[in-house]
């Protein structure tokens, strides 16, 4: 399997990578974090679908708004390597779920002996957490827009 975290690394610095970590198995429904959890692993998805939701009181009551889903080869939990290091959003599997945990000391270390391999895990996380800003962004506007035409009716 591919990972997006991994692109460009070689078959042996992935096995290395994967090595650090441990597999585990997250049944339907259970959570991998919660929103303002300390962040000190991520998670690649080895197989199964998580949901990213954002908890918001509607009318007195929480709710979690769905922001994305990941699949197979995603990455969730890059909160674990950016400080303040605090999940910013709930993950919860969708499916029976597996996958590979790794912690952030361990990750850390290993950027240190092997820092090419590293960056180009620093450059996949950059797409990663760009995408999240671009999902956002354009929840944001969808909301913007919204607001502008109740007030101009």
């Amino acid at each position: 399997m591919t990972h997006e975290l991994l692109n460009g690394l070689s078959s042996a610095e992935v096995e290395q990578v994967l090595e650090l970590g441990t597999r585990m198995i997250v049944p339907r429904g259970s959570s991998l974090f919660r929103l303002g959890d300390p962040a000190d692993r991520l998670f690649l998805n080895q197989r199964g679908r998580i949901r990213l939701t954002l908890p918001i009181q509607i009318r007195g009551h929480e709710e979690e708004i769905l922001v994305e889903e990941r699949s197979p080869g995603q990455t969730v939990g890059w909160s674990a390597l950016i400080p303040p290091y605090r999940f910013t959003l709930t993950a919860a599997a969708t499916l029976d779920t597996e996958v590979v945990v790794l912690p952030r000391e361990a990750l850390r270390g290993y950027f240190v002996a092997n820092p090419l391999a590293g960056y180009k895990i620093a450059l996949n996380l950059a797409v990663v957490i760009g995408h999240r800003l671009q999902l956002f962004q354009t929840m944001w506007l969808r909301e913007m827009q919204r607001t502008v035409d109740v007030r101009s009716a």
